[in-house]
């Protein structure tokens, strides 16, 4: 490596490890664990997955789409069952890159993945308005947001335990909003979730508020908590057993939707989604053998990782061991957080995923269909439960196929370019999420230089082919090269020609 990517990998890894250090304690605390096992997903998620991951600019670590997952496992089965779960969830990520399924992962409708995220979002932030007046978030969502009139109309005008921890709360947003919307070009790379659990902390030492703070133990080794054989037992119980497939099923889609959205923001190497989906089941399964959440590539940090510049999968491998030396040498400093300006963090972080711009879009481009997909897989998460929903979605999704059910058969033709002429790739029969690890792999294997992508022969193409194609367009178009698109009749989408 030369000093000048290692440089961009060093700065970049510090900003990684700003952004990753309240959001795997406040993602730990929103999944009912205590903030340390969040902090050795963020490890393990840097040193090892950073180490082994197909999509080498991604980072990898406890993803709040999966504590909803975690906070209801350790409310009905126990902390003691999460071990074994992960361990088996990380098997079924192996097995799923060994057997080469990475795309089919792809294949899930961005509706349903969307409607999901906006569901966990929704569940975070009815939860996380308890936490942020020192309250325990209850068993629901529909619970938590009946509970939250009466928890405001409580408040006293005096300020006891709760009316401190809600003015902590409110800080921490005012301040991550407010930098985030105001800092100067020359600290950018700062991220407003640390200015914002800075602000809250100094309030409450300030004012010297008695709320709850995190607690973390003085040694990290402390912290492991190995799976006894009683608890390996239970992999038998069909309860475990189907909390892994789900863990192991939502946090693939995540982390290859994060990947493929991380390939969007550079022209560097392409992920490879087999190599990423065994990666993040090593990591997954040395999360259950040490007590950790569960882990997935996050957007939030990848984001910030391209953004500043980082070049090779040292800068992710750095963060993870930043987040170890941090937690080895200065406990003390993590104790003096609040738990309230860990749930600001995360209220902001929910309302976030919360995206109506992603539904809009869907109506838009595609119509009513994908729409009523995102808001039912939406509503059912948020009322009944997370596996509940995407079950609904997908069964919503297939609903799209049946007017095609004749002609589900998509031939890809591909010309090799002549002298002076474009690579000419022909598609012929109908583009639907059934065919979409064929449709990606074509697509992908096309040489550098210019295309010419032929859909008059398709009869029909579904919102989840159709984001694939625009997607690698316009990827494609940002490297330079130049394509020419002939998209005859075809409109369930619309493509710039």
């Amino acid at each position: 490596m030369n000093r000048a990517a290692f440089s961009r990998d060093f700065t970049a890894s510090i900003v990684v490890f700003l952004v990753a250090m309240p959001l795997c304690m406040g993602i730990a605390i929103a999944s009912g664990v205590p903030a340390e096992r969040g902090l050795l997903t963020g490890i393990i998620g840097g040193i090892v997955v950073g180490a082994l991951a197909g999509s080498p600019l991604q980072v990898s670590g406890p993803a709040a789409g999966l504590a909803v997952i975690v906070y209801e496992i350790v409310r009905s089965q126990g902390l003691s069952a999460l071990g074994p779960i992960l361990m088996l969830a990380g098997l079924v990520q192996l097995a799923a890159g060994a057997l080469r399924l990475g795309q089919w992962f792809r294949a899930i409708s961005p509706a349903v993945v969307h409607g999901m995220l906006a569901g966990i979002g929704a569940l975070i932030v009815l939860g996380q308005l308890h936490v942020l007046m020192d309250h325990a978030p209850l068993h629901s969502g529909l619970a938590n947001l009946l509970a939250i009139p009466g928890a405001f109309i409580g408040l006293s005008p005096t300020m006891g335990q709760a009316e401190a921890a809600l003015v902590v709360g409110v800080c921490t947003i005012a301040a991550m909003l407010l930098w985030e919307k105001l800092r100067p070009a020359k600290l950018k790379l700062v991220p407003g979730a640390l200015v914002g659990v800075l602000a809250g902390t100094a309030a409450s030492l300030i004012f010297a508020f008695d709320v709850k703070r995190i607690e973390v133990p003085d040694s990290l080794f402390a912290s492991l908590s190995l799976p006894a054989f009683a608890d390996l037992s239970r992999l038998a119980d069909p309860s475990i057993l189907l909390s892994a497939v789900v863990i192991a099923f939502i946090a693939s889609a995540e982390t290859l939707l994060s990947a493929a959205a991380v390939d969007r923001m550079h022209n560097g190497v392409r992920s490879k989604y087999n190599r990423e989906l065994m990666a993040q089941g090593v990591g997954n399964a040395l999360c259950g053998l040490v007590g950790a959440l569960p882990m997935t590539g996050v957007i939030v940090r990848s984001s910030a990782n391209v953004q500043a510049g980082a070049a090779t999968r040292l800068s992710a491998i750095l963060h993870g061991v930043w987040i170890l030396a941090f937690v080895a040498l200065l406990p003390g400093l993590l104790k003096q957080i609040p738990m309230a300006a860990l749930a600001g963090i995360l209220v902001v972080t929910g309302w976030r995923l919360i995206s109506l711009k992603h539904v809009r879009h869907l109506f838009q481009q595609y119509g009513l269909l994908p729409a009523a997909i995102w808001a039912a897989t939406f509503a059912m998460v948020v009322a009944h439960d997370l596996l509940t929903g995407v079950l609904v979605g997908l069964g919503l999704s297939v609903l799209e196929l049946l007017p095609h059910l004749k002609r589900l058969h998509l031939r890809v033709r591909r010309e090799p370019s002549a002298e002076d002429e474009a690579h000419a790739l022909h598609l012929e029969g109908s583009a639907t999420f059934v065919q979409l690890p064929k449709l990606a792999a074509a697509l992908e294997s096309l040489p550098p230089g210019p295309v010419r992508l032929t859909l008059k022969g398709v009869a029909y193409v579904d919102h989840t082919c159709a984001e694939l194609i625009e997607d690698w367009l316009a990827r494609r178009r940002a490297a330079g090269h130049a394509v020419e698109l002939d998209h005859g009749e075809v409109r369930p989408f619309a493509l710039a020609a």
